[in-house]
This record gives C-alpha cells, sequence and structure tokens, in this order.
C-alpha cells in the first residue's frame, strides 16, 4: 500500500473550514497507537471477529451492522436509533466509549490525546473501501475535545426536582427499570446518565426525540434527573 498517498487522502479528506487548527492524522503513527486495541480487535487483510468486531470498512457503517459479531444490546440499540460511525461519532467513542453507548461491552477507558485519536482514525480509515464516496463517512470535526466541563459532572442534582421533571421521561421509560421496547434509565450511575444527556445535545447520540428532550434541559436539570432515577427503585 502506498502509505504517502493514502496519508496525503487521509489529510485531505479530513480537511475543512478551520482545519488549520485541528490536528491532521498519521497513518504510521495511526498503525502504532492501534497496538492498544488489537488485543480485541483485527484489521486489514484477512481480518476475523475476536473478542470485538474486525475494523474493516467501519467508515460510513451503522453501528452493530457488522453481520456475525454478536453485538451487546446497547450497540445494537445504538445502531437502531441511527448510529453511523463517522470521523466525528468514532472519535467522541474512542475518546469516552460510554458517552455514545452507556453499556458497550468495550473495556477499553478511551484515548484523550486528540492527535493521537486523529492518527487512529487516520490508520482505520485506509481500511475502509472508497470512504469518500460514503457521504455519512464525511468528517465533521476530528480531534474535537468531547469531555464535559468538569463543573457539569460535579452539579449535585436536586432529587425533589428530578422526580417533578421526571414526568416526561417516565411517558416512554419504566418506573419499574424494565427495558421492554425502550432501555432502562433507573439505578443509572448519574455521571453515565449525565454524559449520555449531553451527548443527546451535542446530537452525537442521533436519537431525534432524545435530542430534542436533552436539548430542552438545563445542565442543573440533567443533574436532577440523574439523581433523581439513580436511587429509583425497581
Amino acid at each position: 500500500m502506498r502509505w504517502g498517498l493514502v496519508l496525503l487522502a487521509v489529510c485531505l479528506g479530513f480537511a475543512g473550514p478551520g482545519a488549520a487548527t485541528e490536528p491532521l492524522g498519521d497513518t504510521e503513527a495511526g498503525a502504532k497507537l492501534f497496538s492498544k486495541c488489537k488485543g480485541c480487535h483485527k484489521i486489514g487483510e484477512g481480518a476475523e471477529d475476536k473478542i470485538g468486531p474486525h475494523l474493516n470498512g467501519i467508515f460510513g457503517r451503522a453501528a452493530a451492522a457488522h453481520e456475525g459479531y454478536a453485538y451487546s444490546k446497547s450497540m445494537k440499540r445504538a445502531g437502531a436509533d441511527g448510529l453511523i460511525w463517522t470521523a466525528e461519532t468514532l472519535d467522541a467513542y474512542i475518546e469516552k466509549p460510554r458517552a455514545l453507548v452507556s453499556k458497550t461491552r468495550m473495556s477499553f477507558p478511551g484515548m484523550k490525546d486528540p492527535q493521537d485519536r486523529a492518527d487512529l482514525l487516520a490508520y482505520l480509515r485506509a481500511y475502509s473501501d472508497n470512504p469518500a464516496d460514503v457521504p455519512e463517512a464525511e468528517p465533521t470535526a476530528t480531534g474535537t475535545d468531547h469531555d464535559l466541563d468538569p463543573a457539569i459532572l460535579a452539579l449535585k442534582g436536586d432529587k425533589e426536582y428530578g422526580e417533578y421533571l421526571s414526568s416526561e421521561c417516565l411517558t416512554c421509560h419504566r418506573a419499574d427499570g424494565s427495558a421492554e421496547g425502550i432501555p432502562a434509565i433507573t439505578r443509572w450511575p448519574e455521571e453515565d446518565f449525565v454524559i449520555a444527556m449531553h451527548a443527546y445535545k451535542q446530537k452525537l447520540r442521533p436519537h431525534p426525540v432524545m435530542q430534542m428532550m436533552a436539548g430542552r434541559l438545563s445542565n442543573d436539570e440533567i443533574a436532577a434527573l440523574a439523581a433523581y432515577f439513580k436511587d429509583l427503585e425497581k
């Protein structure tokens, strides 16, 4: 493979408005970083599923769409909701997996450095067939810091206020914690709840109804709901 041409194509593909301030991916550096992933994933010619699915053709593919691999219920739900693996969603997922898929089985804690993620994405993109021909695969943001402001995560939610706000949530979600047709949100760690709701606000999680609902909530309201649902008995 002509890595120089691949690198040029990847860099051009990641370019856009303001690209001068965004890190460009280096496939050779990404290949070295993939050592963090290869205990569970394979990529390249002849790659097969291991603990995790192989990553050939990941760009432009819907979550949980690779046939033959037993995905978690949470990943299947993400795919059903419309999650597509693009530069932006992969960047967010690699940075903090549970930001996009709350109960993912992937044990990887996340890659914080934006340049490292850009390099790894460049390497992964080199193994996707003609990614430039897939509109959904065109990157809209790479090397973005998706981490929430620590002050948001530090907010202490008011449970009583959360109970008052919860009626709208409970029109769909079940207070008894059952997950028939819709994920349960009871007994959910507060930080996970907050991270997920802000991912909807940022439109990283694709569910349009949840994007709308989360978009109407303030940081304090999200914290209050998180505090209420965390201790809600099944």
